[in-house]
């Protein structure tokens, strides 16, 4: 079942049935199409083996639909249209440059049930990582049921909402671990956190790490792979 299908499935029903409540002509799975006509759009083939997908997001709709997404929860729709984008993007073999990032406009223009999505590319620390593709240049860990592709230099992984990756973690500092991308390989610093970093079990204060690492922060586990084999 693809993204979109589930979205349809799934918490297109929940959510339709919030939008009906608001009298609101627009559908959920309306906006879902929006965001996948924008991805396939601005897609760009950097190479044979690359294709970058935008990663920011406005969704501009008529005064009355978006209130309707203020009453329902603004929070909880971008958290399933950012899914539902990362999903599609995995299916198109698509790559994000930066985390994804989507936000609700109003548009007096705009009629009650039309939607328009513009979409642009962004570079940040972190991606959704969409493959396996994990390399020295653009490692990949994974916390919890989330995977992330490193592609900026410096990641910050902490309890801080101002981190590139927040943990929810009473055990972890607010910045708590640097992950420092270099030619000679991916460094792991703890900056000063209470609990301690670890790497395979040792308390660490820096670390180069080697594909297959596990680090723990506070009861948080990372995987590390800079290989797309073991990734």
């Amino acid at each position: 079942m693809g993204a979109f299908d589930k979205l349809e499935k799934g918490v297109g029903n929940v959510v339709a049935g919030a939008f009906s409540r608001f009298r609101s002509e627009l559908k959920p799975i309306e906006i879902a199409s929006a965001l996948k006509k924008a991805l396939d759009e601005h897609a760009a083939a950097m190479s044979r083996e690359r294709t970058v997908s935008p990663n920011y997001f406005t969704i501009s709709l008529s005064p009355s639909d978006r209130k309707s997404v203020t009453e329902w929860g603004e929070a909880a729709l971008i958290e399933e249209f950012t899914q539902t984008v990362t999903d599609y993007a995995t299916e198109q073999d698509y790559a994000f440059l930066g985390p994804i990032r989507m936000r609700f406009k109003e548009d007096q223009e705009l009629k009650a049930g039309t939607v328009k999505v513009e979409a642009s590319t962004r570079r940040g620390a972190v991606a959704p990582a969409t493959s396996n593709a994990a390399s020295a240049e653009h490692p990949i860990i994974e916390i919890g049921i989330n995977r992330y592709l490193l592609t900026g230099p410096v990641t910050v992984i902490g309890r801080g909402s101002d981190c590139d990756i927040t943990v929810d973690d009473t055990g972890a500092s607010r910045h708590h671990l640097e992950l420092r991308v270099t030619p000679q390989g991916v460094i792991a610093t703890d900056l000063g956190s209470t609990n301690g970093s670890f790497v395979e079990g040792h308390r660490i204060s820096a670390a180069t790490l080697v594909d297959g690492n596990t680090l723990t922060i506070g009861r948080t586990h990372i995987m590390f792979w800079n290989s797309p084999e073991n990734a």
